[in-house]
């Protein structure tokens, strides 16, 4: 009898466990009713201030997602050691946009929303901004507690081959569609000339000259002219040529004919696999796969890259600071 007991509260309690790691729609119904119109209302009006904020809120989320997960770990600011200083998150903005977002919410209902949410909520209401897909964000992420710029090491760099991308994202429970897919959010935003340089002008290392022979010779030029060697590197371009602000498969095209801006994205190119996956969203225009819904189903996947629920992480008071 007691071991039967014994077998029941261990399952119970396996059971709680299991349940505890589940994200739900509408996790906010009951405790901040109001919660995803803040952040819309806030994101709202960051976008129509500045456009390019859309792509920022965006690239925001996956860059909190690949390290430690989905758990805000990228809006510390806990000094040199913060992992928004690693080298893999160069660029990385939109912190005020959270931190605004999140003072509303604490002040409508303090220590109910966490930061972790408010960033996957933001970057859904960024890309519905930038006309893109309208979907649920399944919520109730903790914030987690560690921030720490060794553990960025392993985010995936403009400079990967196609091969340690693959990895990259396989080690994250994510497929090669995933990878397509997520690049694919390449068709908003810019980029600065400081990603550049490697692929114009320093594309073979062993000689120390050349430039990525997959970019289209007239867009080689084009780009040279815009990004010019020893110039300034800060200088900014769309990723997407031709429709970077607009949320559509338009960058698919762009990379399938040579005018891919990042080498990442040019290298999708490079596998049998990934480009037949970019192929497919044009073969067969009305009863082919959708980029919009496919789009939805992966940055939804990715958004629940080992979240803290239940009992784990905290509620933060501030993005920016641990409790």
């Amino acid at each position: 009898m007691a071991l039967f007991v014994l077998r029941f509260v261990l399952i119970s309690f396996l059971m709680m466990c299991c349940e505890s790691q589940l994200l739900q729609v509408g996790f906010y119904s009951n405790t901040c009713p109001q919660a995803e119109s803040i952040v819309q209302n806030v994101v709202r009006e960051a976008v129509i201030s500045d456009q390019n904020i859309a792509a920022v809120l965006l690239r925001l989320h996956f860059h909190d997602c690949f390290v430690e997960g989905c758990d805000g770990s990228i809006l510390i600011d806990n000094g040199a050691n913060s992992e928004k200083n690693a080298f893999g998150h160069e660029g990385v903005r939109g912190f005020d946009v959270i931190e605004r977002a999140k003072a509303e919410l604490e002040a409508s209902c303090p220590g109910v929303v966490s930061c972790a949410d408010i960033v996957a909520l933001a970057a859904r209401d960024a890309i519905v901004m930038a006309n893109g897909p309208m979907y649920q964000v399944p919520s109730g992420r903790r914030d987690g507690l560690v921030s720490n710029v060794s553990l960025a090491e392993a985010m995936p760099d403009v400079s990967d081959s196609i091969q340690i991308l693959n990895a990259k994202f396989l080690n994250k429970g994510l497929t090669q569609k995933d990878l397509v897919l997520l690049s694919g959010a390449h068709t908003i935003g810019t980029t600065a000339c400081f990603f550049m340089t490697k692929r114009l002008y320093n594309f073979f290392p062993s000689s120390g000259t050349g430039s990525d022979p997959s970019i289209n010779t007239r867009f080689l030029q084009d780009l040279k002219a815009r990004c010019p060697q020893n110039g300034d590197v800060n200088v900014r371009i769309a990723i997407d040529e031709g429709g970077h602000h607009k949320f559509d498969k338009h960058i698919f095209n762009n990379i399938r004919q040579g005018f891919a801006v990042l080498e990442s994205d040019a290298r999708l190119n490079d596998d049998i696999v990934t480009k037949f996956i970019i192929d497919s969203y044009f073969n067969n225009p009305i009863f082919g796969p959708s980029f919009e819904a496919d789009f939805v189903e992966s940055i939804v996947k990715m958004g629940q890259i080992g979240v803290k629920t239940g009992f784990l992480g905290e509620i933060r008071h501030k993005c920016s600071k641990f409790n």
